[in-house]
């Protein structure tokens, strides 16, 4: 499988698309927020909820997207993806983190990446450019394959460094949890197992925000399980690119996806795949 990456001048053009529309969806997602938002929609469950803000700030990513480059793909949490001719997938998530909208909560975000292969098939795809941006905070987190990983909030930028944690005992360590009350309570029991070997356990609500807080040295390590190619695209490459250490079972992917810092890349991953098998395989 050709997961070949395009040169650094068309990386660094989508990079920067990338956080132009991440910016645009982020700002009608505040801006035009109701007072009060209410469910227009379920998914797997009825905790797993669509607000009609995630069907507009999609509608207007994939508008964007597809009049910049109307040969790739487009795919998206919500309904409205299209094949393309490029080799380019545009990978979007219009709110990572609609609970936390939902409840006013300011820790969710709009997530654009740019990848080559099929987001489909585990192992099967990369992302080479993205943005992550939190439109509470005006903080946008942005990568290209090569290129580092950049913090922007109003004009000033500064690149992205993990912590130098190399204890597992000292960790903090960010999770995320499912909406089938069977799947939490698998996860539940990993976490009871990883909770007295780490510092402590921080649930921000947003694999997006969670990937890019282990970029920004905000927590050591972050772990969760379920998530699909929109939740984990864009932080995958900024965590990445940002020095940390980003992995799975066989790659990051919807059977288990951590991050960390490199001093506890060896450490980490073994707790967390070892209690993936047991707890959710097995």
């Amino acid at each position: 499988m050709d997961l070949s990456l395009p040169d650094d001048t068309l990386a660094a053009a989508l990079e920067a698309l990338a956080a132009d529309v991440a910016r645009s969806a982020g700002r009608l997602v505040v801006d035009e927020r109701p007072d009060a938002v209410e469910v227009a929609a379920t998914k797997s469950t009825a905790t797993d909820v669509v607000t009609a803000m995630d069907q507009a700030s999609q509608d207007h990513l994939l508008s964007r997207l597809r009049e910049a480059r109307p040969d790739d793909a487009v795919m998206g949490e919500e309904d409205g993806g299209a094949a393309g001719t490029s080799g380019i997938t545009w990978v979007v998530d219009p709110i990572d983190g609609t609970v936390n909208y939902l409840y006013g909560i300011p820790a969710y975000a709009v997530s654009v990446a740019a990848v080559v292969g099929d987001p489909t098939q585990h192992g099967g795809w990369r992302p080479f450019a993205a943005a992550v941006y939190n439109p509470v905070t005006d903080e946008l987190y942005r990568a290209r394959s090569g290129g580092g990983a950049f913090l922007v909030v109003g004009d000033e930028q500064a690149p992205l460094v993990p912590t130098s944690c190399d204890s597992l005992g000292q960790a903090l360590v960010a999770t995320g949890f499912g909406y089938a009350a069977e799947r939490r309570e698998r996860q539940g029991r990993l976490l009871l197992d990883l909770l007295p070997q780490v510092r402590d356990i921080r649930r921000a609500g947003s694999a997006a925000l969670d990937l890019c807080a282990v970029a920004a040295g905000r927590v050591d390590a972050y772990y969760e399980t379920g998530l699909n190619p929109w939740d984990l695209a864009g932080g995958w490459l900024v965590a990445h690119e940002a020095g940390a250490v980003v992995g799975g079972l066989d790659g990051p992917g919807e059977s288990l996806t951590w991050a960390c810092a490199p001093g506890l890349r060896t450490k980490f991953a073994e707790v967390v795949e070892v209690g993936t098998r047991t707890h959710l395989e097995g």
